[in-house]
């Protein structure tokens, strides 16, 4: 199939949602499927407010008309984003009459709820409106699907999660040369990550921060005690994250947590909260604990066996992910039309860009 991925989070970002497209990406062509990416890369961009690592495309408009020029380039285009570049792809598919998927992997209303006093049911209809006009809409897991469900959303279909255990497999702990036991964290160090309810607990051992973002100077002063290691990438990354002995990820707000699998890959079993995203990962007491008391999840963690961990992720390949996701395609192709709040005979040009 000749696919389009259009993304607002790529390179240089450093998130799951970019290691899950890249990875996706990759694993389409090496199944014979042409792939292209419409992306901020090579564009005009400017800093999301409050988190200037975030790039947004300046006319994405444009860069929508340039890539989707008529109805036969491609056979199959999905949206990843609801950012500029998303809306405006959206807006194009509508105007030519194609038919699209789009995934949610962000709990947006969530995470702008902790930066603006922005009620949830708004931004929850903005996010219905977005994906209502899709032929299927792609969640994490079978949690996400039920809490979306439950909020009207429809045509939602599982693409799970995987893990590149080539890269993410067990190793020496000797990477880091700190007082054990190391309970380590890897991801965006952003206020929806909730790092402060780990990095506040009293645990024997070395707290390790893997990452940034636009929180890690705020908490690199207010937590002197915990090694803040910026970001890593590839083996080194994958060195790092072995060599802790408990993964804590605290967040209540990710639609899965690809960092849980590329831990328990690792063999280093995850504390986290009992919420969405952990719950459909963690098996409490076989390759990891869930505790709303995270400091007794960090305890209990510590005592599970680490194949137990690698056994589990083992499960999570990227070729069964890549094909679930192309099936879904296909599926999507010839399945129920979806809604659509714009005219198919709408003007294709856009003189605002």
């Amino acid at each position: 199939m000749r696919i389009l991925l259009v993304t607002d989070a790529w390179t240089p970002q450093v998130n799951g949602v970019v290691r899950t497209l890249g990875r996706t990406r990759e694993t389409l062509q090496s199944l014979g499927h042409e792939v292209s990416v419409l992306s901020p890369e090579g564009r005009a961009t400017i800093g999301c407010p409050g988190y200037s690592e975030i790039r947004l495309t300046l006319r994405p408009h444009r860069a929508a008309r340039e890539v989707l020029v008529d109805r036969e380039r491609f056979d199959a285009i999905h949206i990843a984003t609801e950012g500029p570049l998303g809306w405006a792809a959206r807006r194009r598919c509508l105007q030519l009459g194609l038919r699209f998927t789009t995934s949610y992997h962000t709990r947006f209303p969530e995470y702008l709820r902790l930066r603006a006093p922005i009620p949830l049911t708004w931004s929850y209809r903005l996010m219905r409106r977005f994906h209502a006009a899709a032929a299927r809409t792609f969640v994490r897991t079978a949690t996400q699907r039920r809490l979306l469900t439950e909020r009207g959303f429809e045509r939602l279909a599982i693409w799970p999660g995987a893990v590149d255990t080539r890269l993410f497999h067990p190793r020496d702990k000797d990477a880091l040369a700190l007082p054990r036991p190391i309970s380590m964290y890897m991801g965006r160090v952003a206020p929806e990550k909730n790092l402060e309810t780990f990095l506040d607990l009293s645990l024997p051992g070395s707290k390790v921060i893997v990452g940034g973002g636009p929180s890690l100077e705020r908490l690199r002063r207010r937590y002197p005690d915990a090694h803040f290691l910026g970001y890593r990438h590839g083996r080194a990354l994958a060195e790092t994250l072995a060599a802790a002995d408990v993964f804590v990820f605290p967040s209540r707000t990710d639609t899965l947590g690809l960092v849980i699998l590329e831990a328990q890959a690792c063999g280093v079993p995850v504390a986290a909260l009992p919420v969405p995203g952990p719950q459909d990962l963690i098996v409490d007491g076989a390759n990891g604990a869930l505790d709303e008391n995270l400091r007794d999840a960090v305890f209990r963690a510590l005592a599970v066996a680490p194949e137990d961990c690698v056994e589990y992720a083992q499960q999570h390949s990227w070729e069964a992910s890549t094909r679930r996701f192309v099936d879904g395609l296909v599926a999507a192709r010839s399945g129920p039309a979806a809604a659509t709040d714009e005219p198919l005979d709408a003007p294709l040009a856009d003189p605002a860009g």
